[in-house]
C-alpha cells in the first residue's frame, strides 16, 4: 500500500506569516512578479518540514488579471511559468517531491468573492476558453499536477475536464480521473518513477 502524499500548507498564510500583505487582485500571485525569491523561500520550507507536494502561486494568477494590472502578454505567460520553475527548483534542490502547478477558479481573477458561489453568468464554452490559455502554459511548464481548486461550478468543472482531455497523450499519459470533494489534482508525467496511484487528503486525479 502507498502512503498518503503530504501536500504543502497554505502559501499564502505563509507568505503572509513572512510579514507580506496580499490585498490585492493578484493575491499571492503577486509576488511571483515583485518577490519571486520569497516564493522559493516559502516552497522550500515545506519541502523541509516533509510535505511532498508543492503547489504553485499561480491560482490567482491568468494572462488576463496580468495584463489589466499592466503587464505584456508576454510578460504574464512568463510569470505563470515562473510559478512553476521555482516549485521545481526548490523541489529539485530538496531531491524528491511533486509540483502542483495550481489553477484557480474563473472568479478568483475578478477578485469579488465569485470563486465561492460560481456566479459568473458564462456558459461552459466561455469558461473552457477562458481557462485555456493558463492551462497550456502550466502544462508546457513541466509540472507534475495539475490542481484544480475551488471550483464552485460545474459547468467550469466540466471545462476543466474538457482541457484534461484535449492534452496531448503524449504530455500527461493515460488519464485515470478520481473525482473527490474540494480541490482535485490530476497528475503529469514526472521525471521521477511514482506509484500509478496517487492519494492525498484532498484530492488527486493520478495519470499513469
Amino acid at each position: 500500500m502507498t502512503r498518503p502524499l503530504v501536500l504543502d500548507g497554505g502559501l499564502a498564510t505563509s507568505l503572509e506569516a513572512h510579514g507580506r500583505d496580499l490585498s490585492g487582485g493578484l493575491w499571492s500571485a503577486r509576488l511571483l512578479v515583485e518577490e519571486p525569491e520569497l516564493v522559493s523561500r516559502v516552497h522550500r520550507e515545506y519541502f523541509q518540514a516533509g510535505a511532498d507536494v508543492a503547489i504553485t502561486a499561480s491560482y490567482q494568477a491568468s494572462v488576463t488579471a496580468l495584463t489589466e494590472r499592466g503587464h505584456s502578454r508576454a510578460e504574464a505567460q512568463s510569470f505563470l511559468s515562473r510559478s512553476v520553475e521555482l516549485a521545481r527548483t526548490e523541489r529539485d534542490a530538496f531531491g524528491d517531491g511533486l509540483v502542483a502547478a495550481s489553477v484557480g477558479p474563473y472568479g478568483a481573477s475578478l477578485a469579488d468573492g465569485s470563486e465561492y458561489t460560481g456566479a459568473y453568468g458564462l456558459t461552459e464554452d466561455q469558461l473552457h476558453h477562458w481557462h485555456r490559455e493558463r492551462w497550456r502554459i502550466l502544462t508546457d511548464s513541466g509540472a507534475d499536477l495539475m490542481a484544480c481548486e475551488t471550483l464552485p461550478s460545474l459547468l467550469e468543472a466540466r471545462a476543466l475536464a474538457r482541457l484534461l482531455e484535449e492534452t496531448p497523450t503524449s504530455a500527461r499519459g493515460s488519464a485515470s480521473p478520481v473525482p473527490m470533494p474540494s480541490t482535485s489534482a490530476t497528475a503529469l508525467p514526472s521525471a521521477r518513477s511514482r506509484p500509478s496511484s496517487l492519494r492525498s487528503a484532498t484530492s488527486c486525479w493520478p495519470w499513469a
